[in-house]
């Protein structure tokens, strides 16, 4: 498992002993004492801001897609205030609360969910007021201690498989936001889903960005350059500033963030959606059984990619103890539930962990001072938006595919693959995550596997109860619209 560089504080310090904190700040966040400096985490914060600051453009594009029962769409600059306020807030209290480097935004899966399944069903205050009865109910699971316990009843070899997958995962994101790689229109009639580059080659001076960032941040890493990371992403910005200004590209080219100096830095947010929500005006419109069962939806996505997520970035930083716990779990759980419904109460979707935060904690980020950096630059987004779109996902999605690569390596061999209940289960959960773009269908086939192969062997004994309640709670997920049509809900 890779290990920070060690710090002047080490040197001093006796073999093994906790360093003396330096400061206030050093012992509220308990720099030294995990092995890290504060100009790291800053360079962590500023990483991981960079790899989810599109956020702030996606989820308003994905929401104001949508439209409620009345034909109503919400205002694109309303969720653009509503999504950076949120995902500030929440990332800023994560990291002082939970003092891990676990950046929190609006989550994307669930937000379409919100769009495209809740609010055509109901208004967008109802549909909102879904999402925050799934982080109230999320809250109730960590108070009760139940939350906490199900993170216990993973096993191990499915611990170490769902890092590894989130690692693949985000490499995944990485190499398609970029353009590296795209899906193949139907229109191709190819069986092969997805292609390098366009038409099978890499074409436009955008990719070329981020091969040599790629290039750059490896070399980087390679010869363990403090600030790979960082610096790679900042220096293929600046490139694809040049390149942008020379070439004359149309914004098309680069997506959603396009390397260009604004010509407005400073705007007015506007707050009109926050705190525009119904508790119980969509289970009106909609019957008690099926608003039950959009919350259980909302609750299990919101459950299961935070708890990925949280077991990535325990695994990649170090945090995690023999057990796969982190310091202060309880927390960080609360943490997560207050997300949920303070992104509902926002109206921007639920927020939650987001898998990003694994290129802050590749940066050097080990404790909640990361996350101050980065909840930070979320606010202050909130009167300076636009140059939230300067670094385009060229420049910062090498940062993903790197961490995808650290992931991986620290893992993959703590698995023990030679018994095959664990094997194949580890395996799907890694291969799943990718190929279906979410990290909770990652966990939910591998632990149904797992149960499933471990009672065929007549080893179910060894199951822990509270994760047959898990399964069970996936295959009612998987098997959700079957369900929904069995009881004329659809």
């Amino acid at each position: 498992m890779p290990t920070p560089a060690p710090t002047q504080a080490d040197a001093d310090s006796p073999s093994g002993a906790t360093p003396e904190p330096k400061n206030g700040l050093d012992r509220f966040f308990q720099i030294s004492a995990r092995r890290s400096t504060v100009s790291r985490e800053v360079r962590g914060g500023l990483a991981t801001f960079f790899a989810m600051a599109y956020i702030v453009i996606l989820n308003p594009i994905i929401l104001a897609g949508g439209q409620d029962m009345h034909g109503h769409h919400l205002d694109n600059a309303q969720l653009v205030t509503a999504t950076a306020l949120m995902a500030g807030l929440t990332t800023v209290l994560m990291g002082v609360i939970g003092n891990v480097p676990i950046a929190l935004a609006a989550g994307l899966g669930i937000n379409a969910l919100v769009s495209l399944q809740l609010a055509p069903k109901m208004t967008w205050p109802d549909a909102m007021g879904m999402v925050v009865w799934a982080g109230i109910v999320l809250m109730i699971l960590v108070a009760s201690g139940l939350r906490q316990r199900v993170m216990d009843a993973i096993p191990n070899g499915l611990r170490r498989a769902i890092a590894i997958g989130i690692g693949l995962f985000i490499t995944m994101i990485g190499l398609v936001d970029s353009g590296f790689v795209s899906r193949n229109p139907d229109s191709a009639h190819t069986t092969v889903p997805l292609g390098l580059g366009t038409g099978g080659q890499l074409q436009g001076w955008p990719v070329l960005v981020f091969v040599l960032g790629l290039a750059l941040m490896f070399i980087l890493t390679v010869r363990k350059t403090k600030g790979a990371i960082l610096i790679g992403i900042v220096a293929m910005t600046v490139v694809a500033i040049i390149i942008n200004t020379i070439a004359g590209l149309p914004d098309s080219a680069w997506g959603l963030a396009v390397p260009k100096i604004p010509d407005a830095i400073v705007g007015t947010p506007d707050f009109s959606l926050v705190g525009q929500i119904s508790l119980f005006g969509g289970f009106q419109k909609v019957g008690l059984l099926t608003g039950c069962l959009f919350v259980f939806t909302v609750l299990l996505s919101g459950f299961f990619d935070a708890m990925g997520t949280i077991i990535g970035v325990g695994e990649e930083s170090g945090l995690a103890d023999e057990n796969g716990q982190l310091p202060r779990m309880g927390r960080i759980l609360m943490m997560d539930g207050i997300g949920v419904a303070g992104g509902g109460l926002g109206s921007c979707s639920a927020n939650t962990c987001f898998v990003e935060s694994t290129a802050g904690v590749g940066e050097g980020a080990r404790t909640g001072l990361a996350n101050v950096v980065t909840g930070g630059l979320f606010l202050l987004t909130l009167v300076v938006t636009p140059l939230a779109t300067v670094v385009p996902s060229q420049a910062a999605t090498p940062a993903l595919v790197v961490v995808g690569f650290l992931i991986m390596a620290s893992n993959v061999r703590e698995i023990d693959w030679s018994d095959a209940t664990v094997g194949i289960p580890a395996f799907l959960t890694i291969v799943s995550m990718p190929f279906t773009y979410s990290i909770t269908n990652g966990i939910g086939i591998g632990v149904l596997a797992f149960i499933l192969l471990r009672t065929a062997t007549g080893r179910f004994k060894e199951i822990p109860w509270l994760l047959d309640v898990v399964g069970l709670c996936f295959l009612v997920y998987f098997l959700l619209n079957p369900i929904e049509q069995a009881l004329g809900l659809k």
